[in-house]
């Protein structure tokens, strides 16, 4: 009785290297926008609650913007409304992400204050 062998071939292996690889490289670049984000996300909501006015909030933003490093958002880009008696701060921005020649990945963040 013959019989045959199983596995996946050289061939097979060096494709799954490079999608494995490709993939690493995105989340690599993904990732840290996303930890901006969620710090965005932190320091706004930090502000919502410093601050009685629409100036104390950009203001508290702009101090924990200083802080936590990061610049996709500065206090002038918030809009602040009131809603029941509380500031509500929302924010929205795009992130680029080159991945080759013409190609970008365009990441789209939204976030409020609750």
């Amino acid at each position: 009785m013959k019989r045959h062998q199983r596995g996946v071939s050289f061939l097979g292996i060096v494709l799954i290297g490079v999608v494995v690889a490709a993939l690493g490289v995105l989340a690599a670049r993904v990732v840290p926008t996303v930890i901006e984000y969620q710090s965005i996300q932190r320091a706004v909501q930090q502000a919502a609650l410093a601050g009685q006015t629409p100036a104390e909030v950009r203001t508290a933003f702009e101090r924990t913007r200083t802080v936590g490093y990061f610049d996709a958002v500065t206090g002038a880009d918030l809009v602040i409304t009131r809603a029941n008696d509380r500031l509500l701060v929302e924010f929205a921005y795009d992130e680029e992400i080159p991945l080759f020649g013409p190609a970008y990945l365009v990441l789209k963040y939204r976030g409020s204050s609750h």
